[in-house]
């Protein structure tokens, strides 16, 4: 679907399950704050073959949209991007976003962030979109800025980590200029 020199960036498909799977066991540790229940639903390769199927009813219902960034040497998923909290009377989506710590600070995100926002606003119809990130999540909090996004305000209690107190969380934005 997109493609960079680097990286593509696509829908998932049943061949992703095994790299999927191996994504989420390898980067736990990293993703169980931020990114609990997509971790939880891919303990697997056959839980990631029916993830995968449940992301392809939600692309097709355009209820949500998941995307794999693939790195191009080996097609490896690298990371994911979902478009959920999807509010089509206002063409607002929410970007939840992860990445293996093999590709930190490479700008794979915010570049794939940027790509999917310009895919969001020109085929998709959206005319918003929002990033909600913890202050100490400092790389999330970088991938909105360099993406674009307008840092809008602190929201109380906002999330939930598993067993945790609620957090108080960052609202950034990004409009489509059309």
């Amino acid at each position: 679907m997109i493609k960079t020199s680097r990286f593509h960036i696509d829908f998932l498909v049943k061949e992703d399950a095994r790299s999927l799977s191996e994504l989420m066991l390898i980067n736990h540790d990293n993703f169980k704050r931020y990114f609990p229940i997509t971790l939880s639903k891919n303990k697997s390769v056959d839980e990631s073959l029916h993830y995968i199927e449940e992301k392809r009813k939600q692309n097709e219902a355009k209820s949500e949209f998941t995307f794999g960034i693939k790195n191009n040497i080996n097609s490896e998923i690298a990371g994911l991007v979902i478009i959920k909290e999807i509010n089509w009377d206002t063409k607002q989506g929410e970007f939840a976003y992860c990445l293996s710590t093999a590709y930190n600070n490479k700008g794979w995100m915010s570049e794939t962030i940027g790509l999917i926002s310009k895919y969001g606003f020109d085929v998709l119809g959206f005319d918003k979109f929002q990033i909600i990130a913890h202050k100490s999540n400092i790389g999330s909090c970088k991938v909105a800025l360099n993406a674009g996004f307008n840092w809008k305000k602190t929201l109380l209690n906002e999330y939930t980590p598993p067993n945790e107190t609620p957090l108080d969380m960052e609202l950034y934005e990004l409009e489509n200029e059309k």
